[in-house]
């Protein structure tokens, strides 16, 4: 806390400021000399505060905490794309897409078997498959990402990390 001091070393009281930062008037004080009321507005200009500005360096990351941020987010990016999958999948069947294609298989005589795209790619074959390609994203990511995370901390070490600098407008 600062305190109020004059010139000659006594202790000023304290004064009451409104939300302007204006000295609160009681109606019981002494008329202010000019030279006194002068003086005292100096003290009391504050110049504009200037944007704070902090430098930053990311040293170190914790690959544990990296591990797990980029699992939950992998297995949300797997469900995205189960439910994606399905999604087409429906789609595609409700405008007869397999249909049709099935259709021109058989119109140009390559049907020599009975081929219908519906039985080959029906919603439980693409789902399974989908989530199968999933699971294997989420145990590649999630290793990858603490791979890289480790790997930061070795050249971080050797080259001080990565600065930043936040202004505060």
């Amino acid at each position: 806390m600062s305190e109020n001091v004059d010139e000659e070393g006594r202790r000023e009281p304290r004064v009451g400021r409104t939300v302007s930062n204006q000295p609160i008037s009681t109606g019981n004080e002494a008329p202010m000399p000019s030279a006194a009321r002068a003086a005292a507005a100096s003290k009391r200009r504050h110049h504009t505060p200037r944007a704070r500005r902090m430098s930053l360096s990311l040293t170190r990351v914790d690959a544990w905490s990296v591990a797990k941020v980029t699992f939950l987010l992998s297995v949300a990016g797997g469900i995205i794309q189960i439910v994606a999958a399905a999604l087409v999948w429906l789609i595609l069947n409700l405008a007869g897409v397999f249909d049709q294609v099935t259709q021109i298989v058989s119109s140009t005589g390559l049907d020599s078997s009975g081929f219908n795209l519906a039985d080959v790619l029906s919603l439980s074959t693409v789902l399974s498959t989908v989530t199968i390609l999933a699971i294997v994203g989420v145990v590649l990511f999630t290793l990858l990402a603490t791979i890289f995370a480790l790997l930061y901390n070795v050249v971080s070490s050797l080259v001080g990390g990565v600065h930043v600098t936040l202004g505060d407008d």
